[in-house]
């Protein structure tokens, strides 16, 4: 198999791809069996297109690969047409073209000989004449085969601007040959219009095909970006000054006046200007909608309920004499507020008796033969909500009956209750509502007819959801709902540190910091590393017993990504020392990353296709179904290097195959930001604190951080910045007006 090209020193194999082992769809890399009648050879390379079945004439270097063996190192390949009979037919039934089997390919090979791909190309509705094909289905081998050549030659080009194969498929799916006039006249609409592609690309694209670095394509496109991007920290809008100012430190140009683009843009229904009290506000269309549409639906169910106090004293005094519930006045008022309006927002900190009313309201509603359904943004909050009240409790998406294939026009999710298919219930919770982000919402309340009692329960002193929107908060502020705010502190809370001197905080008091506590420590140090060392003996040793639990279960929590305390390095340490290398564990080397099997890992992405099984120890599996979230937890049981795949175990035994190529969703979870923290339970947190950037370093974070602990918080580091943190009320102020499109519906 083996020829030596005069004068390159490069081997060349002419065959055709029997096998694909691996293919990253990103950058191309594939590893191949390439087969004539000499034998098999494993390539190596990358290819912008390549399937099972083609003909290729490849040219590169063999090596020898401590697992695999010989390899040849492809430097450069040729795409060729099959040449026998026997590679024709092969090609033609690999899978290559759609509809075309095995059985088929042979037939027509048998009938047109030498001559199949001539006829293919040049007279495809002769293939009507072979058994079993129409002259419809003739025509659309015809069109594949000669798209596969369009398609290659296109992937070929797109890679010249540095576009990922992965991307270079979707433009090419979406602008079939227009894809070079696309990219020639105005590449950032690529960045409009394609998921995955953002303005930074479409830069790059522009700036190697010579389009001026102020042309009003690029001003325009960026200005969007600018938008999109305030979106992922959060902002529903940015004031037009904001706009200005982020837009110039991104195109890197003098920009002076930003309101003729802004104009244009408006015009082309991009983005929508609104006059604010100070100066306009600059919003994407889509999210300035979805904000509306939220207020109004909102509106729509707050309904009045005509129902007498006397009823509903006696009902309540039944509940509490056939439950064990005992409902103090402001719990009661809730019940009662829950019971007379469409919409009910139920507030308060830990230990306020959340919970028990959560209780109280179900039996009541229950006691009415009424249907209710209860949900949490989070797998975790769920299984905590149904813990609590004893009901299933779903998260919003199940309840919402997420399809979890998006829809290969729009790429959005889509649900099977909605506005044609309304959720079939009275009285809809939903708890830990800090959580919910402004697209959350929206697609709850679509699903939610007039009628239907809607029931928010969350602590507004939490940290806002990890996406776009403040809404708990503005619906709160809005006024124009029924809230009951829960602030006394039961009895058996009482006894909790943790709940007492969550409070503190919250109300900006001093926490006392002796030590003499049950479940609230502090740890005086002022070096990070000496904080690390801590730690690790609190995990290893101290808290495990104290708190009964796995040292795996207690969660170090943490302000930052990055420093000599962040995320990053803090996992890299406890992974040493948590789950040491050992001849026996195999590892995973994913770029910046190493994944071993025994690692805690957290999934880092919402990835509603991802499948899951539950399976009995003897391999049976008992259920199955899809969707892994955003901060779920769980430890990697296997890696197969052979075929690259890791297994994790989620909660409850659900088990996830991840290939390779897809590791990028998942991150070490020994140390956990706070932001990723929320809405989850832990048996002990330990929290290191050092100095910080102060718009970070706030009230709401370190009360955020110490809820989450059942049993102990253990704070390490400097009293100093603890007690800065808890004046400090100046967190960064989310740019939203859900509050004032309430108020404005009136």
């Amino acid at each position: 198999m083996k020829v030596i090209k005069g004068g390159t020193g490069l081997e060349i194999v002419k065959g055709y791809v029997d096998h694909i082992v691996y293919r990253n769809q990103d950058n191309g890399y594939t590893v191949f069996q390439l087969e004539n009648e000499e034998g098999e050879v494993t390539c190596v390379g990358t290819f912008p297109y390549i399937h099972e079945g083609e003909m290729l004439e490849v040219s590169g270097e063999y090596t020898s690969h401590s697992i695999y063996g010989e390899q040849l190192q492809v430097v450069k390949h040729e795409m060729l047409e099959p040449e026998d009979l026997v590679s024709i037919e092969r090609y033609l039934g690999s899978g290559a073209i759609k509809g075309l089997g095995t059985v088929l390919a042979g037939r027509i090979v048998r009938r047109f000989k030498g001559d199949t791909f001539r006829i293919i190309e040049e007279e495809p509705e002769r293939l009507a004449e072979v058994q079993g094909i129409s002259e419809r289905k003739a025509r659309e081998i015809g069109i594949q085969v000669e798209e596969k050549k369009d398609m290659r030659k296109a992937m070929i080009y797109l890679q010249k601007y540095g576009i990922t194969l992965a991307l270079s498929a979707k433009i090419y799916a979406y602008y079939g040959q227009k894809v070079y006039s696309v990219l020639e006249e105005n590449p950032y609409q690529i960045a409009d219009r394609i998921p995955g592609v953002g303005f930074k690309t479409a830069d790059e694209i522009a700036a190697r095909i010579g389009i001026h670095t102020d042309s009003d394509y690029r001003i325009r496109s960026g200005i969007v970006y600018v938008l999109l991007q305030a979106v992922t920290d959060g902002h529903i809008f940015l004031p037009e000054s904001e706009v200005l100012s982020r837009a110039r430190t991104l195109l890197e140009i003098e920009l002076e006046d930003i309101s003729t683009y802004l104009m244009d843009l408006a015009i082309e229904k991009k983005i929508i200007i609104k006059k604010g009290e100070e100066e306009s506000r600059i919003y994407t269309a889509q999210y300035y909608y979805m904000e509306m549409n939220v207020a109004k639906r909102l509106h729509d169910l707050n309904v009045t309920y005509e129902v007498s106090d006397v009823a509903l004293e006696n009902r309540l005094s039944q509940i509490e004499k056939s439950t064990e519930l005992q409902l103090d006045d402001k719990q009661k008022e809730a019940v009662k507020e829950a019971v007379k309006n469409g919409v009910f927002i139920l507030t308060g900190g830990p230990g306020t008796g959340k919970t028990t009313t959560i209780n109280a309201l179900i039996h009541f509603f229950e006691s009415e033969g009424l249907d209710i359904f209860l949900a949490a943004p989070t797998g975790r909050a769920a299984k905590r909500m149904t813990e609590a009240t004893g009901y299933e409790a779903r998260t919003v998406h199940r309840m919402l009956e997420l399809n979890y294939m998006p829809d290969e026009e729009d790429h959005r999710m889509h649900y099977g209750r909605n506005e044609e298919n309304p959720l079939d219930a009275d009285v809809i919770i939903i708890d830990e509502m800090s959580m919910v982000d402004l697209p959350l919402l929206s697609v709850l309340l679509q699903a939610i007819t007039v009628g239907t009692r809607l029931i928010l329960v969350g602590d507004k002193d939490q940290l806002p959801s990890v996406g776009p929107g403040s809404v708990l908060k503005d619906i709160i502020l809005s006024n124009h709902f029924s809230v009951v705010t829960l602030t006394k502190i039961f009895r058996q809370a009482q006894q909790s540190d943790i709940v007492v001197n969550a409070h503190k905080i919250n109300r900006g008091e001093a926490v006392v910091l002796d030590n003499k506590s049950q479940d609230f420590f502090f740890l005086k140090r002022q070096d990070a590393d000496t904080i690390i060392s801590v730690i690790l003996t609190l995990i290893q040793k101290k808290l495990p017993n104290y708190v009964d639990a796995d040292a795996f279960d207690i969660q170090v929590l943490t302000p930052m990504r990055k420093g000599l305390l962040g995320v990053e390095r803090l996992n890299t340490i406890l992974q040493q020392y948590m789950n040491p290398p050992d001849a026996k564990k195999v590892e995973k080397e994913y770029g910046d990353k190493k994944f071993r099997v025994g690692d805690k890992v957290m999934q880092i992405k919402n990835n509603y296709q991802l499948e899951w099984e539950i399976s009995t120890k003897y391999g049976l599996v008992v259920d199955k179904g899809v969707g892994v979230f955003n901060g779920d937890i769980g430890r990697i049981t296997e890696i197969n290097t052979f075929t690259e795949v890791m297994e994790v175990e989620f909660e409850k035994k659900k088990k996830v195959q991840y290939p390779f190529q897809m590791l990028d969703e998942l991150e070490l979870a020994y140390a956990v930001t706070i932001h990723k923290s929320q809405g989850s339970e832990y048996p002990a947190v330990v929290i290191p604190l050092l100095t910080g950037p102060r718009q970070l370093f706030h009230r709401n974070l370190i009360y955020t951080a110490i809820t989450r602990a059942k049993k102990c918080v253990t704070l390490v580091g400097s009293d100093t910045t603890f007690h800065e943190m808890v004046q400090n009320i100046n967190e960064q102020n989310r740019y939203t007006s859900l509050a004032e499109q309430i108020r404005e519906i009136q």
